[in-house]
């Protein structure tokens, strides 16, 4: 929030959600919105395995004044398309929150089609906003195109960052403002004040960081970059282990040149991302 962000989204899946306890979970979920008390829009991801505990961490998220919640479809069996519409049309009914539709099949091993995401949003009302990280450019437009406009389209793929808005992605939801926060803002601002050029150098120069996060897994290289910032997090939860030495330095080295990089000189930030 001190840097400009325009939204805040914990406990998403790619970091360390699957690993908390429920307590763990609540306290997390209640810190976060307590601490943002309204002052910028709260995402909370809700993702569980199962309907019950889904239902009942988006009940929370809606009591402490979440702005709206965060599904992934979660699987360790393969679920039918009826079992997948079911799932989030209970969650969805259990509140009256807004909520965001999460592919991301990477990490939760469903992909959600274009398709099939816009026939899930003309059955459930408050289904009104789609994170999109498969990576592929393609479906930022489809989505839209498919939904009439009526769904906003966010990206959740790093390298793809710039475009995806190119595409009619609404905004960036990414751990990447943990770390480089004005970073992610001014890149976020050249592309709503059409300064192309400045866009794809901001990207070029991120790019090599960005990568980096994604490929070291984001709780091992955010949590290492946390530390090397003097804002100790801990170290990831088991069985995750930290970033190894020779990885972490080179993390340092990114952060260090980036942070004396000349395209933040002198720059003012108009906008924000989503730190997650």
């Amino acid at each position: 929030m001190e840097t400009g962000s325009h939204g805040v989204a914990p406990l998403g899946s790619t970091g360390e959600s699957a690993y908390l306890s429920e307590a763990e979970w609540d306290a997390a979920c209640e810190t976060a919105l307590h601490t943002v008390a309204g002052r910028v829009p709260t995402l909370v991801g809700v993702a569980h395995w199962s309907t019950e505990t889904t239902v009942r961490r988006a009940r929370l998220a809606e009591r402490c004044g979440a702005t709206a919640i965060m599904m992934l479809p979660l699987a360790y069996w393969k679920l039918t398309p009826a079992e997948l519409e079911r799932h989030f049309a209970t969650v969805a009914a259990a509140t009256d929150l807004p909520m965001m539709l999460y592919n991301n099949p990477a990490t939760s091993g469903v992909d959600l089609s274009p398709e099939t995401v816009v026939a899930l949003a003309e059955k459930i009302p408050n289904l009104t906003m789609v994170k999109e990280s498969s990576g592929e450019v393609w479906r930022f437009r489809a989505i839209r195109e498919l939904s009439g406009g009526s769904l906003s389209v966010y990206n959740g793929n790093n390298p793809v960052a710039l475009e995806a808005f190119r595409s009619g992605a609404a905004g960036w939801c990414t751990a990447a403002p943990g770390l480089l926060p004005r970073w992610c803002l001014e890149l976020y601002a050249a592309v709503q004040h059409g300064e192309h050029r400045r866009a794809d150098e901001l990207l070029a120069a991120m790019l090599p960081f960005l990568r980096f996060i994604v490929a070291q897994g984001l709780p091992r290289a955010i949590k290492a970059g946390l530390v090397l910032q003097s804002r100790h997090a801990g170290p990831p939860r088991p069985p995750l282990l930290p970033l190894p030495a020779e990885e972490t330095e080179r993390l340092q080295e990114l952060l260090e040149l980036l942070g004396s990089h000349p395209l933040l000189e002198n720059a003012a930030t108009g906008a924000a991302g989503v730190a997650s």
